[in-house]
Formats: C-alpha cells, structure tokens, sequence
C-alpha cells in the first residue's frame, strides 16, 4: 500500500499545490449539479424529502443519506488528500444529504469556540457557521430533520481534551443559545426531530446523549473500513459496503442505527476511490433494487454532486 489519506495530512497545505495539480490530470467527470428544487425518481423534491413521510416512523426506519468530512470542501485547506466534498453544507442539504460529519478541534484566538478540522487542517469554519447554516435550512425546511455526528479530533496544536471539549459545546448550547436547535437524547420520530439537529456524539460526556460508534454499541452498527491491505483493496472495501447493505435489509427491526460510509481513504485520491467504489458496487446494488423496499440507515459518501444518481436512490428507498 501507499502513503494513506490520513498521513499525508500531516504534510500541511504546501502540498495542496503540487497535489491539486496532479488532481486535475485523472480522467473524472465533472460535478453532476443538481438544480435547487430537484426531484428523485421517485417523485420526492429533494430539498423537503422527509416532509411527506408519517411523523410517526422513527429515524431507525429510514434511509439517510449523508456526507463523510462534510466541510472539507476546499483542498487549500489541507491538500488535495482531505478534499472529500464539492458541494457546501447548505447545497448538501438541498440536494437531500441529512447526515452531517462535523469534526472540531480548538480554535486559535477563541478560547470558547470550535474550529471544523480534517485531522489537523482548519477548513475555515466555525462550529456557529454551520450550526447557523443547519438552522437556516430547518427554518425554511420545518418538515426535515439534520443528523449531526459532533466529533472531537483530537489533532493538531489545537487539540482539546475532553473537559475542555465539552465546556466548549455546553458554551455554544447556552452562551451561544443553540441548545433549542437540538434534539439530544435517544432515537427520535420523525413528528419529535422535525426542525431539529439530532445531536450525535463522538466526544466523551457524561449527558445522555446518542453515542456515536465507529464499530458497534447500544446505537450504532457501523461500517466504516477506511483502509485496508490486500492486492485489491477497493474490492474488499466494496464487499464490507455490500455486506452492511445486506444486513440492514435482512434486519427492518434491529433496535440499532446502520451506518455505512461509502468512503475510503487509503492510499487513494478520494475521488478516484470514490468513482471506483460507486461503479465497481455501490450503483449496481442499489440500481437492481429500486423496487426492494428497506431501511438502510445512514449512508455517509464523498462528493455526492459526482453521484446524484446514488444519492436520489438512497432517498427513494423511503417510498418503497
């Protein structure tokens, strides 16, 4: 295997030149833009999707999907290695993403504030900025919900550790006056997380809130292999997302949320393992069972605008 993703982020932004113009020389089709107000083939707009569904059903019932590093849409900001979106946070959730991955480390001169990071690369955003961005759009969106995975990094010189991670979300919960945008604890219907961030946690609290899982707990059944050895290992990443699909199908009731990142990092261009992925399995699974009904949880991807189709099919698989 090659120098992975996760190493080279450690090179900082002056590769972000070099690697942005080898990036332009692969053979990639451009952004598939979806215009504002799109619609599934199944009928559904994109931007108010889960409005036409029972308020009743829980949010373990539904497919969702979402974005993996959601905010690293600029390769300036790192290199081209931790470039894993095009699209920014309010296109996402007009386009139908309901899954949001934000990740946060200190911020440099505001010693109560949270930086949105890839690793240790700042990518110019506030913790506020996007929470206000969510608002916006449950505002004007008052049927959807937005899933919010709050990861604390852990990098850099602006590490935090968890005492201080956590003082800083309670002062964006109350100082900042975010705490009635959320939804905090347990799975919710849809009718209770309407207009709401449901609050995710991958940071240590003693609070009750729904505990993220990278593998398996109380919440979570997650698949997330982000490297791997092997002669082919795009081909093993594929089989792990197949398997996943396929035991939230065989599964409707399981008392735990599903959650398989069609993302993978190692040794790749994301956007080389990214279309690779899509063409070798995921479009295929998902293209020969538009009409098989279930629920396959969240579904976090990079570079949706790539990938509308698989995008609208993960929506449609609530109106099966």
């Amino acid at each position: 295997m090659g120098i992975t993703r996760r190493d080279l982020l450690t090179w900082g932004a002056a590769f972000a030149a070099t690697a942005a113009t080898a990036a332009t020389g692969l053979a990639l089709p451009g952004p598939a833009l979806a215009a504002a107000g799109a619609t599934t083939p199944g009928g559904l707009p994109t931007d108010s999707w889960m409005s036409g569904l029972d308020g009743g059903t829980s949010l373990l019932d539904l497919t969702i999907p979402g974005t993996h590093d959601s905010c690293c849409e600029n390769p300036a900001y790192g290199t081209e290695w931790s470039h894993t979106q095009n699209w920014g946070v309010p296109q996402q959730l007009t386009e139908g993403v309901r899954f949001l991955d934000i990740r946060c480390n200190g911020l440099q001169g505001a010693p109560d504030e949270l930086g949105i990071y890839h690793s240790d690369a700042y990518q110019h955003l506030r913790l506020q900025d996007v929470l206000d961005q969510c608002r916006d759009f449950l505002r004007a969106h008052a049927g959807e919900t937005v899933l919010m995975r709050l990861r604390n990094e852990r990098a850099g010189g602006q590490a935090l550790d968890d005492t201080e991670f956590m003082r800083r979300v309670d002062h964006y919960l109350d100082a900042l006056g975010y705490r009635g945008l959320f939804h905090f604890s347990g799975w919710p219907t849809l009718a209770t997380a309407r207009g709401k961030v449901v609050l995710i946690a991958d940071f240590a609290n003693p609070w009750g809130l729904i505990d993220w899982s990278s593998g398996e707990n109380g919440y979570f059944d997650t698949q997330d292999l982000w490297q791997t050895g092997g002669l082919d290992p795009l081909g093993t990443k594929g089989r792990r997302i197949v398997a996943q699909f396929d035991k939230a199908f065989a599964n409707p009731s399981y008392p735990k949320m599903f959650v398989n990142f069609l993302s993978y990092a190692g040794g790749y261009w994301p956007k080389t393992s990214s279309q690779s992925l899509m063409d070798r399995t995921v479009y295929p699974y998902l293209s020969a069972r538009t009409q098989q009904r279930a629920r396959f949880g969240i579904v976090p991807m990079d570079f949706p605008d790539l990938h509308v189709n698989v995008l609208r099919m993960l929506i449609d698989k609530n109106v099966v």
